[in-house]
C-alpha cells in the first residue's frame, strides 16, 4: 500500500469528456424511459404504468448524476473515499434503483407482439439465464472488488481514462445484474428460490466486510493512497455495503411472492 494519492494524469480536455458524457447521456436514458412510459399508457391504459417504477428509475439516474459530476467526480479524483463513494453509488444504490424500476417489463409492454416474443426468448436463453443466476451476478459485482484492489488494476484505472470509464461501466452493470438477480421484479427464469438468493445475497454481505476488513489493515491491498485515504475508503464500503445490501434485502421481501399452494385433494 503506498502513500500516493490519485495519478489520474487527466488533462482538461479528458476531464470535460468525462463530465459531459453523463451530462448527455443520463438525460437521455430518463427520456427514454419517460418515453416508454407513455407509450406504455397509450397500449394499455386500464394497466398503465407504476408512478413508483418511474420514480425508481428517475431516482437511479439521479444518484449517477450524482457520482458521475461534479462534486463527487472531482472529489473521487482527488481522494481515495471519493472513489468509494462513487463505487457505492454506481455500483450499489443506483442499480438497485433502477432494477426496481423493472425497464425491461417496461420494454416488453410497449414492443410489437413478435418483437416481444423475440426478447421474451432470449431472455430465456442459457446465456442470459447463465447471467441472471445469483452465483453468476455475485462473482462479476462483489468478486471483482477483490481482483481491482488485491492487483495492480485499481492503479491502472488511476492512470488511464478509458479504464476509467469502463470500471464505472463494470460497476454499473454486475450491480444491476446483481439486483436483479436478487430482487429484480424483471422476469428472471430459473432464478432460485427465496432461501437461495438469501444465502447468496449473505455471502455477498460477507465478502464485502472481509475486503473492507482488509483494506482497512492493509492486508495485501494494491491502492496508491495514504493510510487515512485506504482505511476512510474501507469504512465507507463497510458500512455502506451493509446498507445497501440490507435495502437489497427488503427489496427482496417486499418483491417476493409466494407461489400459490397445490390443492391437497381431499374434500373439505
Amino acid at each position: 500500500m503506498g502513500h500516493h494519492v490519485h495519478e489520474y494524469g487527466h488533462d482538461a480536455g479528458s476531464s470535460l469528456l468525462e463530465w459531459l458524457l453523463p451530462a448527455l447521456v443520463l438525460p437521455a436514458a430518463a427520456g427514454a424511459y419517460l418515453l416508454l412510459v407513455r407509450r406504455a399508457h397509450r397500449r394499455h391504459p386500464v394497466l398503465g404504468w407504476s408512478r413508483w417504477r418511474t420514480g425508481w428509475f428517475l431516482g437511479g439516474v439521479f444518484l449517477l448524476g450524482v457520482a458521475l459530476l461534479p462534486p463527487v467526480a472531482s472529489f473521487a479524483h482527488e481522494d481515495f473515499r471519493g472513489h468509494m463513494v462513487q463505487h457505492m453509488l454506481i455500483g450499489m444504490y443506483a442499480p438497485l434503483a433502477l432494477v426496481l424500476a423493472a425497464p425491461v417489463t417496461l420494454l416488453l409492454r410497449t414492443l410489437p407482439v413478435a418483437r416481444g416474443r423475440q426478447m421474451t426468448s432470449l431472455l430465456h436463453s442459457p446465456p442470459a439465464r447463465l447471467l441472471a443466476h445469483p452465483a453468476v451476478a455475485l462473482a462479476l459485482s462483489t468478486g471483482s472488488l477483490a481482483v481491482l484492489y488485491f492487483t495492480p488494476l485499481y492503479h491502472t484505472t488511476t492512470g488511464d481514462p478509458a479504464a476509467h470509464r469502463l470500471l464505472h461501466a463494470h460497476f454499473l452493470l454486475s450491480g444491476c445484474l446483481f439486483a436483479h438477480a436478487i430482487a429484480g421484479p424483471d422476469p428472471a427464469p430459473a432464478r432460485p428460490g427465496v432461501r437461495a438468493r438469501l444465502v447468496y445475497l449473505g455471502v455477498a454481505i460477507a465478502a464485502h466486510a472481509v475486503i473492507a476488513q482488509m483494506m482497512y489493515g492493509g492486508f495485501w491491498i494494491d491502492v496508491h493512497a495514504p493510510i487515512s485515504q485506504v482505511r476512510g475508503g474501507a469504512e465507507i464500503m463497510y458500512y455502506g455495503g451493509d446498507i445497501a445490501e440490507l435495502l437489497l434485502a427488503a427489496a427482496l421481501v417486499a418483491t417476493w411472492r409466494p407461489a400459490p399452494r397445490r390443492a391437497s385433494g381431499r374434500a373439505s
